[in-house]
């Protein structure tokens, strides 16, 4: 059923491991920092998403605004 780099038996290892170099006190304080930081990246990423749509909006509204020249050959 389970297969994989991500086994139960595995993330329990990876766990105890953690403990161990970290220690009991500093693991919330990793566990925190990490999820602030995934927030962040997420909330950078919808960011990205939605400024080219922005830039492309304005850009039709500058073109809409301008002038036709008339192409005069002499």
């Amino acid at each position: 059923m389970f297969e994989g780099l991500f086994q139960p038996m595995h993330m329990l290892i990876i766990l105890v491991i953690a403990l161990v170099v970290f220690g009991p006190g500093k693991l919330p304080e990793l566990g925190a920092g990490l999820g602030k930081s995934i927030r962040e990246f997420k909330k950078a990423l919808s960011d990205i998403e939605k400024q080219p749509m922005i830039e492309n909006k304005t850009a039709e509204n500058k073109k809409a605004e301008e002038p036709v020249a008339e192409n005069k050959s002499v």
